[in-house]
């Protein structure tokens, strides 16, 4: 037992301790980070307008150009692979840029969007259509009533899956050493073609990984929690 104790510290130094190396894990946190937070408010941006999009309707209840616009897109990026985004917008659309934090912001953020824009147009939908019809009677119009009647009610319904979705697009960024980006798995990788060892940096980012989502999945329970209370008042 001492003899594995042992080992397992010297696994621990050489993983962590030697050479800084932890900085390399905080830099690489750094970026995933970063890139998941960006790509979370711009796929929170398309995901909004593309749910309205997809709502739209003509006044003889047809739908328009747009709802098809629309779902032509979440068709296509949900039915395409994540990474296979990201190498198309890295080798292809956005070839000649070089600053990778922002191609996978993009490419996650367009990603998400389509995501997104499921969870907001469920929860406008679930949104009861009594509230439109006193809107409407009010003299507002139709996208006066979206804007100031039903999008803030379906805000308390989309906000817990939002939440959801952030945390998948946290561990979704893992990928993103395929762009040339070191965040914590790429770093945790770094680490261990230099130690020869591959089951404490490995590992190592996994337990940094738990951490901080299950952080933010106890934030998002206080959160739903919160507006439960809201709801029976």
């Amino acid at each position: 037992m001492q003899a594995w104790l042992e080992k397992v510290g010297k696994m621990f130094e050489m993983a962590f301790i030697s050479g800084d190396r932890w900085k390399l894990y905080i830099s690489g946190l750094g970026v995933t980070l970063e890139i998941a937070f960006f790509a979370a408010i711009l796929g929170l941006l398309i995901g909004t307008v593309v749910a309205l999009m997809k709502l739209s309707t003509r006044k003889n209840g047809k739908k328009t150009i747009w709802t098809f616009i629309a779902n032509a897109y979440i068709d296509i990026i949900r039915g395409t692979p994540s990474v296979l985004q990201l190498l198309i917008m890295w080798f292809i659309i956005l070839k000649s840029c070089k600053n990778g934090v922002l191609v996978a912001v993009l490419s996650f953020g367009i990603n998400s969007g389509a995501y997104v824009a499921e969870i907001v147009r469920a929860g406008i939908l679930a949104v009861d259509k009594g509230q439109t019809e006193a809107g409407r009677s009010l003299g507002l119009s139709k996208a006066q009533t979206m804007i100031y009647i039903v999008i803030p009610q379906a805000i308390k319904n989309v906000l817990p899956p939002i939440g959801n979705e952030f945390i998948v697009l946290l561990k979704e960024t893992a990928i993103v050493g395929y762009v040339s980006l070191t965040d914590l798995t790429r770093a945790a990788n770094q680490i261990s073609s230099r130690t020869y060892e591959a089951f404490m940096p490995l590992i190592g980012a996994a337990v940094i990984y738990f951490v901080i989502i299950k952080i933010l999945t106890v934030l998002l329970g206080i959160l739903e929690r919160r507006l439960r209370k809201s709801d029976n008042r």
